[in-house]
């Protein structure tokens, strides 16, 4: 019909439907293969999501010239299960979504030496108030059966698959950008997921690297090397990942003599400067990768969380007002609503008046989700405390293939079938995640040491009035006031501990803090504990703010 030539017109001359503010008037196009923008678009799987959803939500409240490229996952990541006996179970349903509209583009791009259909969706920025964003689908009628697959599920196990994924948002977000007639200064590479962007730009400029650098900027969230994806070089070749280079001269621009493909490495070559996300993280970063030459500076900025979709007003206001009455019947109101959930999921009636500790992020073997549990004796002491009474919930979603993360999460919910007071939930996204901050009095994050880049859990925790306990990793050290806005377990010589050693002194630790610093604290001194959730509130609310990042971006990384 007229009417959608009319619309189809639109996207081929792209603009931003709104007026860009001055200052962030530098293009761009921010590359993600995931992103939490609202609990009802599961596009998701975990920190990586969370921060680029924050990103784009910032990006919309400064109005700057930015547009989010993802892809649409017909399943989503997975949704969280329980088999009869409450142990996790991930199952697979096709999403729907009404608010996203067809923009009416489609176009071809080569994977696997095969053409393959790639159709596009739009998000207009005042649905969830973020940038424009487009997602890529390949699941349509013109395509077979193995190429509609490529947009199934988010991180699928298969290597051929993921590496198909890599292709359709790197390369088809390039692509589309050409289609739209929409010129951008900055592709933004959030992981090094997107890089075949990089090589689709390669070809466009005829092999000069130097334009590709001028457009590239990369940001990296994996604090060690094993962490970051490498593949068989010749599979990503098979697979049309170079954009028609050959091995050889992928080989000169990434420099490594591994017949696998360090993506991240390659990244690293290919852009004019990148970022780790947290100080720390940058400096670990810069010791990693240092030893390879050529690689592009690295700096930080600091990764955060959208105050206006993550902190609860009321508190805020009670605590700006500093009404005690108001604000502690309004942290007891958030955790009865918590409680609803708990009774519904485990049959376990918790109590607003008890202290109330919270586990909850994706389960992964450094992250240490059942630590506390290390020392049983321990753990059983502090769960029946006569004096000091305590709750505890644990949440998150483990990679469905990773099988120790899912024994982990499964080994938990048995134990958690002996107390009345500890509770395992499934489900683990955008809105549990809120109420779970909104509900708990701590936010428990025990990493091993500096294996979390940033962590921005316990971020979302602070603007709740939970106050963290954590080991001493990511966004940590430039947040925490021990005893005054959260509690930290002392750094000790990790580099010369044996994993053993570490988590027998980070267990000892937190168990010391929290039997003869924290409980008391809550019991005894009331006035005390609310002082501590008071500041922590003050300064998680401007400088972990993602608004803060997103200017961040635009100084330290486009406007070059």
């Amino acid at each position: 019909s007229s009417l959608n030539k009319l619309l189809h017109m639109d996207f081929k001359n792209f603009k931003i439907p709104f007026s860009v503010n001055p200052q962030y008037s530098k293009k761009v196009a921010y590359f993600s293969m995931e992103f939490a923008i609202e609990q009802v678009l599961k596009i998701y799987s975990g920190g990586l999501g969370f921060l680029a959803g924050s990103h784009m939500r910032s990006a919309y409240n400064l109005k700057q010239d930015l547009i989010g490229i993802g892809i649409l996952w017909k399943f989503g990541y997975y949704d969280q299960a329980r088999n009869h006996d409450q142990t996790l179970q991930p199952t697979w349903t096709k999403k729907m979504y009404s608010f996203l509209e067809d923009t009416g583009i489609k176009f071809q791009i080569e994977i696997h030496s095969a053409p393959v259909w790639v159709k596009v969706w739009y998000l207009d920025p005042e649905i969830f108030h973020t940038a424009p964003m487009f997602f890529l689908s390949t699941d349509v009628p013109e395509n077979d059966h193995i190429s509609k697959t490529i947009c199934h599920k988010l991180y699928d196990a298969n290597e051929s698959t993921k590496l198909a994924q890599y292709i359709l948002l790197g390369k088809g977000g390039a692509k589309l950008l050409d289609e739209m007639n929409i010129e951008r200064d900055v592709y933004h590479l959030n992981e090094a997921h997107g890089l075949p962007a990089a090589f689709h730009l390669l070809k466009k400029y005829n092999g000069n690297l130097n334009k590709v650098k001028e457009k590239l900027v990369f940001t990296t969230h994996t604090p060690e090397e094993a962490g970051n994806e490498k593949h068989n070089m010749r599979l990503c070749y098979d697979m049309s990942y170079f954009s028609g280079f050959i091995m050889e001269e992928v080989k000169n621009i990434e420099g490594s003599d591994d017949d696998r493909f360090n993506h991240s490495l390659c990244a690293l070559k290919m852009a004019r400067i990148a970022n780790g996300v947290s100080q720390l993280h940058g400096v670990v970063s810069r010791a990693m990768w240092s030893k390879y030459p050529g690689i592009c500076e690295i700096t930080s900025i600091t990764n955060a969380q959208e105050f206006k979709y993550w902190a609860d007003k009321p508190l805020y206001n009670a605590k700006d007002e500093n009404d005690e009455t108001v604000f502690d019947y309004r942290k007891k109101h958030l955790k009865k609503r918590l409680f609803k959930i708990v009774a519904d999921q485990t049959g376990n009636l918790f109590n607003p008046n008890v202290f109330t500790i919270v586990w909850a992020r994706r389960f992964a073997g450094y992250k240490r989700a059942d630590l506390l549990l290390h020392d049983k004796d321990r753990f059983y002491k502090l769960l029946n405390h006569p004096k000091y009474p305590v709750q505890i919930i644990w949440a998150g979603k483990p990679y469905p293939m990773d099988y120790s993360a899912i024994s982990t999460f499964n080994s938990l919910v048995e134990e958690s079938k002996n107390h009345k007071n500890m509770a395992v939930l499934t489900g683990y996204e955008l809105s549990l995640s809120k109420s779970l901050k909104q509900g708990s009095d701590l936010w428990l994050n025990n990493p091993r040491v500096p294996r979390e880049a940033s962590g921005t859990s316990g971020m979302t925790a602070s603007m709740n009035g939970s106050v963290n306990l954590s080991t001493d990793d990511g966004w940590i050290p430039e947040f925490a006031k021990h005893g005054e806005n959260s509690f930290v377990v002392p750094k000790a010589d990790y580099a010369n501990m044996s994993i053993y050693e570490q988590d027998n002194y980070d267990l000892n630790k937190l168990y010391e803090i929290l039997e003869n610093e924290i409980l008391p604290t809550y019991y005894d001194k009331p006035d005390q504990w609310r002082k501590i959730q008071y500041n922590s509130m003050n300064d998680v609310k401007d400088q972990f703010n993602s608004d803060r990042m997103a200017d961040e971006y635009y100084r330290i990384m486009y406007n070059d």
